[in-house]
């Protein structure tokens, strides 16, 4: 199978299959490796894979690409899960390995983080855009050489000033835990529409 070369359009930037790709299609949550990262803001994208893991019955047994990953199956849609071990500000190492091994086209990937800019527990979906500031999408960005993909950013909240890397390294208070773990059940929706109905049914029905 050919691969498309890596200075000619959108998923040619990278070297990705275009129309004889496999149909798979890939959620990756972006975050911190370690337990002293578990729970924090940064890592609620780790949350959500950890979320749809096990409601879906997925292992994340698989070291490669520099994540831990898993294949199964979501609304009977093959779909990879994955968790960059990379430490956020070098998501984008991993997501292009991935991306290129698994032939995966630019369109059938899904990257979820959080995002300061929104209030607790909201979400936004999009098609494309600019990485808001936050370096794990920067990264992929800059690995990908194209910002045309689609994000789900998840609320945590505006930081106080000056505070910005404590905030995001910092965990959730009582409430705000468990407005979060109730906005990761509203994300599973969010991932499960997107992968079968698509970016646009998806982002119509959950973006408030």
């Amino acid at each position: 199978m050919r691969l498309t070369a890596a200075c000619e359009g959108r998923d040619k930037a990278v070297g990705i299959m275009e129309t004889d790709a496999p149909k798979i299609k890939a959620i990756v949550g972006l975050g911190n490796p370690g337990t002293e990262y578990a729970g924090t803001r940064h890592n609620v994208g780790f949350d959500l894979i950890d979320t749809l893991a096990a409601a879906h019955g997925i292992k994340l047994d698989k070291s490669l690409y520099r994540a831990r990953f898993g294949k199964g199956v979501i609304a009977n849609q093959r779909v990879i899960l994955a968790k960059p071990i990379t430490y956020m500000n070098e998501s984008g190492v991993s997501v292009k390995q991935m991306l290129l091994k698994e032939e995966i086209a630019l369109e059938n990937i899904l990257i979820v983080c959080d995002d300061i800019h929104l209030p607790v527990g909201k979400i936004r979906l999009r098609s494309k855009g600019s990485s808001g500031g936050q370096n794990g999408l920067k990264s992929i960005a800059n690995h990908l050489t194209t910002q045309e993909w689609a994000r789900l950013r998840i609320g945590v909240g505006e930081p106080p000033p000056g505070l910005q890397v404590d905030w995001v390294l910092g965990k959730f208070n009582k409430s705000d835990r468990t407005l979060i773990d109730e906005t990761l059940i509203t994300c599973m929706g969010t991932a499960e529409i997107w992968l079968t109905e698509g970016i646009e049914t998806a982002m119509n029905r959950f973006n408030g």
